[in-house]
């Protein structure tokens, strides 16, 4: 009964683990190219590379350069190949971003914990 009861309450933290951070919705975001939606799941100021081209933008500068790099290369598929483990001081994935074109580019987002909640604190996009 033991055995059981540890199985499931580890299941159970594994699940409200996950939900911390906005995995299906930045994925989401991405294959709809929508550039507002991402930068609402981040910190006031984020730090962002778009193929060498680095700043710090608040977020409505940030959603501009996503919105530029959209229309440029418009998606077609956004899969994570890599989620890293949660932790108190933060965590990043590592996505593949294939555009309509079949271009392909790597995705790197590192979260940090602000107010409770993970939060876009830098998000690259680089040629795959």
């Amino acid at each position: 009964m033991n055995l059981v009861y540890s199985v499931i309450t580890s299941i159970l933290f594994s699940i409200n683990l996950s939900s911390d951070i906005p995995y299906s919705a930045i994925e989401k975001s991405f294959e709809a190219n929508n550039a507002r939606e991402i930068v609402v799941k981040g910190k006031s100021k984020i730090l962002i590379n778009v193929l060498g081209k680095e700043g710090v933008y608040s977020q409505p500068q940030a959603t501009l350069v996503l919105k530029d790099f959209f229309t440029k290369y418009p998606g077609n598929s956004f899969t994570y190949t890599f989620k890293g483990k949660e932790d108190t001081g933060g965590t990043f994935s590592i996505a593949n971003y294939i555009t309509k074109k079949d271009e392909k580019f790597r995705v790197v987002i590192f979260f940090k914990k602000s107010d409770s909640k993970f939060r876009i604190e830098s998000l690259t996009i680089e040629r795959a």
